[in-house]
């Protein structure tokens, strides 16, 4: 009876560690209060797809998860923020707006701002097998040599 049971557990181990559920978050003012953070859900091994949450937080006055929908586990969710202090989400070709300041604003944009996508600031990609958001160097983007 014993066997049987460690053989159960032994032969779980790979389906389960198969699924993806992890996260990674973006400290905006370079504290763990206000963040932005991804989530990545796969609730069973053998669906391709990933379903991605963003979590917007400004501690302690609100947070707030919004769904992404579904993207493959190696899917690049892109942030910029705009003047106004807003983010603007891209998901593959999909796009979306959030702010932090009551952490309830979510929209889906149909097509690009008309005042631009403001200013990158990052992406939540897989690096070495693990989820992690890379900051854009400041003047990277656009910058080419004379």
């Amino acid at each position: 009876m014993r066997l049987r049971a460690l053989l159960l557990a032994l032969l779980a181990v790979p389906v389960l560690s198969a699924c993806v559920d992890d996260r990674a978050s973006w400290q905006i003012d370079g504290t763990r209060e206000h963040t932005l953070t991804l989530v990545r859900e796969q609730p069973v091994f053998w669906d391709k797809k990933v379903n991605l949450y963003l979590v917007v937080s400004r501690m302690p006055a609100c947070t707030r998860r919004h769904s992404l929908g579904a993207a493959t586990d190696k899917t690049r969710v892109t942030i910029y923020q705009v003047p106004s202090g807003a983010f603007i989400v891209q998901v593959g070709k999909r796009m979306y707006a959030t702010e932090s300041r009551t952490c309830e604003a979510w929209a889906r944009l149909e097509e690009e701002p008309a005042d631009g996508m403001g200013e990158l600031r990052g992406a939540f990609r897989v690096r070495n097998g693990e989820l992690a958001f890379v900051a854009e160097k400041p003047g990277a983007a656009g910058d080419e040599e004379e």
